[in-house]
This record gives C-alpha cells, sequence and structure tokens, in this order.
C-alpha cells in the first residue's frame, strides 16, 4: 500500500515518548539518515523571546493591511 503522504512511523520501543514531547528532525548528509533530537519541553515563551538575536522593533512592517470582514 503506497502512500503519498511523507510521513515515517517510528516503532514505539525505539523512540518512547510521552503526549507533549516536541521533536526537531533534520538530515544528515553525511550518515544518509534522519536525527531526531528531543527539545526541552515547557519552555518558556519569554526565555525563547529573550534568546530571539532579532529585536521586535527591528521587524520589517507588514507589506499590506490585515484581511478586512465582509459584510453578509
Amino acid at each position: 500500500m503506497e502512500s503519498e503522504d511523507p510521513t515515517v512511523w517510528l516503532p514505539a520501543g525505539l523512540a518512547p515518548a510521552s503526549p507533549g514531547d516536541y521533536f526537531e528532525a533534520s538530515f544528515d548528509a553525511e550518515e544518509d539518515a534522519l536525527v531526531f533530537r528531543r527539545l526541552p519541553g515547557k519552555e518558556s515563551w519569554l526565555a525563547v523571546l529573550k534568546a530571539c538575536p532579532v529585536s521586535p522593533d527591528d521587524v520589517p512592517p507588514r507589506r499590506r493591511a490585515p484581511a478586512r470582514r465582509r459584510k453578509l
């Protein structure tokens, strides 16, 4: 049964995980393999914002106005 969906299924015994776990997937060309790295859970959004190299003030303005609600 061929599937066009690019989903990869791993047995639970190979990668034990629980709901809410986050992973980063990358392709290692030298090893010709997919690498899954578990990300720390429950990371504070404020810590992520502070670690961002670009200041929110340096972000360019929107190129167009937000969509308006249509009257029906």
